[in-house]
């Protein structure tokens, strides 16, 4: 006997069970920044001591689901900031020396987002070849993994750029009325620490001229610029944590940190007559990791560096500004514009380094699912016309820490760098 998958309309329990699809289908979803998302762990202590249940800390997203100890859209999340200290030699006396453990609180906000669909009328129903409520479905899930999606990538960028193009950005521009609400939390820049500018080769933290970025249009990705990069990460106290993903068996003798490049970085990149290399580098590494998704397709390994295609980029064209952290103990930003003479040739890409803990993401549950996405259907006009809407409660936050360093403070985006770029550019602005 044939079996089908059904739940009548109006069924009691109908829209909880179809929104445990909606939730599942955008945390599966087979996308780069779900899979930069560590899955949930079954046992941790230190988890549990924390009330939460979050997901694997060495991963670049960490999520957090079961909100419900307390109400309210404010969500805590709990951090482990690390410690420094020498050793005790000898016979010296030890007890009483203990250094201790610190664990710091990042708080982040949740909203309501929605998007609606409008699946016509009773007529339109009628005279349509296509099942308005089949194809109005997709339609609303895909717009709603595009807002999770560029959201995380904004966040972690510390800018929206100004690429723009309202058939495929779900986040509008930061001059938008609404693009405060839209991310929820306050998109940060990049703290100084954490933001470098590409030049003659190498890297280094950003610098102003005039109020202009100090950076030319060859300054681009290149070889040469990852291997700056690999060594300032090296050279540094307190660099972004290694990336350590699920069953890898090489995630202490071989860490991986992952880049993620914008298309026109990737492009630049991929002319390396050594780049077919670095993509073997990936298959054979992709091994060690239980074939983990993100080292499959068209990713490359060099350096200890993951370096992946970003499908969106976070571009800035000449004159636009640029927002940064001139000193490493203030969150306060400045402003710096893209060269005027990069015309519209040039732009500046901004790439993303990534290691354990950069973003903090936090699901609420709502009352009309009891789970953080749903989706309802309502009539207008005794139900001749109707809309479906998904929805979901939700926020991201950069995870930021003021780390003490002994001698100063350095405010530190914990696992993301920046890294801006010159690209040569198709059209001035898309």
């Amino acid at each position: 006997m044939e079996t089908k998958t059904n739940v009548a309309s109006g069924a009691k329990g109908a829209m909880i069970q179809q929104a445990v699809g909606v939730f599942h289908t955008a945390t599966q979803r087979n996308t780069q920044m779900r899979h930069l998302t560590g899955s949930m762990p079954k046992v941790d202590a230190a988890v549990a001591g924390a009330k939460g249940n979050q997901s694997k800390a060495s991963m670049p997203i960490v999520r957090c689901d079961n909100l419900t100890k307390n109400k309210g859209d404010e969500v805590t999340f709990h951090l482990d900031n690390p410690i420094g200290a020498y050793p005790i030699m000898g016979s010296a006396y030890a007890k009483g020396k203990g250094v201790g453990m610190s664990f710091s609180e990042d708080r982040l906000r949740v909203n309501q987002a929605r998007f609606v669909i409008d699946m016509g009328n009773t007529m339109t129903q009628i005279r349509s070849p296509f099942d308005m409520r089949r194809m109005g479905r997709p339609k609303a899930q895909k717009l709603m993994n595009q807002y999770l999606d560029q959201s995380t990538l904004v966040h972690l960028s510390g800018a929206r750029g100004f690429h723009d193009h309202r058939i495929e950005w779900t986040v509008p521009v930061n001059t938008h009325k609404d693009f405060a609400d839209i991310m929820v939390n306050p998109v940060k820049a990049p703290t100084k620490n954490r933001h470098l500018v590409a030049g003659a080769g190498t890297v280094g933290e950003l610098k102003a001229n005039a109020g202009e970025l100090v950076i030319n249009s060859m300054d681009v990705l290149s070889m040469d610029v990852l291997d700056a990069v690999r060594e300032w990460s090296d050279s540094i106290p307190l660099p972004p944590p290694p990336v350590e993903f699920d069953n890898d068996q090489a995630a202490t003798d071989s860490p991986i940190r992952v880049y993620l490049a914008s298309p026109a970085q990737y492009s630049q990149f991929a002319t390396d007559p050594a780049f077919r290399a670095f993509q073997a580098n990936a298959s054979a590494r992709a091994r060690l990791a239980k074939d983990h998704p993100l080292f499959l397709g068209d990713a490359g390994l060099w350096n200890g560096i993951l370096i992946l295609k970003n499908p969106k980029p976070i571009r800035f064209y000449a004159g636009d500004e640029i927002k940064y952290c001139a000193a490493y103990d203030s969150e306060a930003e400045s402003v710096c514009k893209v060269p005027a003479s990069f015309g519209d040739k040039f732009a500046v890409d901004r790439g993303l380094l990534l290691g354990g803990q950069a973003l903090a993401m936090a699901f609420g549950a709502s009352e009309h699912s009891g789970i953080p996405f749903f989706w309802k259907e309502a009539g207008d006009d005794f139900d001749d016309k109707m809309e479906l809407a998904i929805g979901a409660i939700l926020g991201l936050s950069k995870i930021r820490f003021a780390v003490d360093h002994g001698d100063h403070t350095e405010f530190t985006d914990h696992g993301v760098t920046v890294l801006d770029t010159a690209v040569k550019i198709i059209k001035p602005r898309g």
